[in-house]
């Protein structure tokens, strides 16, 4: 188990701000990874993170700590979600993009064209027996409807759910990238379709949240295996004080549908981390198409980082410590990413239980189908809360996704004990041969006292001679 990484980081001071107080700030630096920030009253609170970057922070910096490892383990098959958070006008959009998708300077270029130079460079890095793949979607949610930021007449996407590949958008566009240009160019053409609109506190403030999917398909020509990995980055729209931004009419609605997903968003990361799973509350995953998408990230199948964005300025330091109570909070989930691969294998080191096991879901869900009335569904939907399989059987998609989840959830646990169990007795067999040989050894030594007084008596005098004066 593994806790999401959570990094913060401050922006300079806009303008405006030093316009309005100067070069004064609200946060006081202790290190790297602490710091103490004063609110509206001056009192102030101490936070820790994994890392914390200030105002002179480099795109760099960012990208090779909080992301890089992921871009790694989604290269190795294990999916992986970073999502950038904060009030509106924080810097979420400049640390994903920076200054533009397409933009050339090294210095300035933010974390999406670091992501795809770093897919790349690891396919150039990896031997010639494996064919890699990468596909790319892009979606944003917006006003509560999913739109395909490819093809924006696909503009109320739906959310399934697969017992192989989690979390799916049914329908989304995916385009493959061929290379680094070719990657840039659909993500700034992606970029362009996005919603957004102008603020007192931005002049581009994004209306919806844009979620950007990476696949990595790998087959490896000589075993004839293959595995795949998920990157999902989400741009989240900011969290806004209707009286700070002066918002109206349409962008008035938009604030409050972003505040609503953004507060569920943060139910869910509370709900996770009130206790123990097995004990835990109803974790309200559908309240919101966000926290729907990011089921999988936030529930534990997948390596997340979250990147809290945040003003220095006095001006808005009850909007930033709202915003690290999230991510002090967010700390406390756990995560236990696996490796997706080859589900023929999988099925074939099951043994015969996989291979009877579709048959068995239709016959049950037939079953259940026909008989379960409305109270049945919801006597049942309680008791996989309590039993900590947090799903909502409300049709039968839903409950045959459910069921292969349960078995897949159950034959993964079981697997992993058996791998336990069979480290723990090749170490104790180690340990048990080591200990007889000792004995045996011991025993030899007992057997012969004279030769073995004569040989101790000889080691004494030969380490004797060495010491002065004796």
């Amino acid at each position: 188990m593994s806790n999401v990484t959570v990094c913060v980081r401050f922006r300079p001071l806009s303008s405006k701000e030093k316009g309005d107080l100067g070069d004064n700030i609200c946060i006081q630096t202790l290190d790297s990874e602490t710091f103490i920030i004063k609110d509206e009253k001056e009192e102030g609170f101490t936070f820790s993170f994994d890392k914390v970057f200030y105002e002179k922070s480099k795109q760099a910096d960012v990208y090779e700590f909080l992301v890089l490892p992921i871009v790694q383990d989604a290269f190795n098959a294990i999916n992986g979600t970073i999502i950038a958070y904060g009030q509106t006008g924080a810097g979420k959009t400049y640390s994903m993009e920076g200054p533009n998708i397409l933009e050339s300077d090294e210095q300035k270029k933010g974390i999406l064209p670091r992501v795809v130079d770093g897919l790349f460079a690891c396919i150039r890095s990896s031997n010639d027996s494996t064919k890699y793949t990468i596909k790319l979607s892009m979606v944003e949610i917006y006003m509560e409807k999913v739109r395909d930021l490819f093809d924006l007449s696909k503009d109320n996407i739906q959310i399934k759910e697969s017992r192989t590949q989690g979390i799916l958008l049914s329908g989304a566009t995916e385009i493959s990238l061929l290379d680094t240009a070719q990657a840039l160019q659909s993500l700034s053409s992606g970029i362009a379709n996005r919603a957004i609109g102008e603020t007192q506190m931005n002049m581009a403030s994004s209306r919806s949240h844009c979620v950007y999917i990476f696949t990595l398909n790998q087959e490896s020509i000589t075993e004839k295996r293959a595995k795949s990995g998920k990157l999902i980055l989400v741009d989240l729209a900011g969290s806004e004080k209707v009286e700070k931004t002066g918002a109206e009419g349409r962008v008035l609605e938009e604030a409050k549908t972003i505040n609503k997903s953004l507060s569920a968003l943060g139910n869910v990361i509370n709900a996770l981390t009130c206790g123990s799973p097995a004990k835990a509350n109803h974790i309200p995953y559908r309240d919101s198409k966000l926290t729907r998408i990011l089921q999988d990230a936030l529930g534990g199948s997948s390596r997340t980082a979250l990147l809290c964005c945040c003003s220095p300025s006095p001006s808005n330091s009850s909007e930033s410590l709202s915003t690290l109570r999230f991510g002090a909070r967010a700390k406390h989930i756990k995560a236990s990413p696996l490796v997706k691969g080859n589900e023929e294998k999988c099925s074939k080191k099951n043994g015969a239980f996989s291979a009877t096991t579709d048959e068995s879901f239709e016959k049950i869900l037939k079953r259940m189908s026909e008989r379960l009335n409305d109270e049945d569904v919801k006597l049942l939907e309680e008791l996989f809360i309590q039993a900590g399989l947090f799903v909502y059987p409300d049709s039968t998609e839903d409950l045959e996704s459910t069921f292969q989840g349960v078995v897949q959830q159950t034959i993964s646990s079981l697997m992993q004990a058996a791998e336990q169990l069979k480290s723990t007795v090749e170490m104790l067999q180690r340990e048990n041969k080591a200990l007889k040989e000792r004995l045996a050894a011991a025993e030899r030594f007992d057997a012969l006292p004279g030769e073995n007084e004569g040989f101790l008596h000889k080691i004494l005098a030969f380490l004797i001679s060495f010491v002065p004066g004796m």
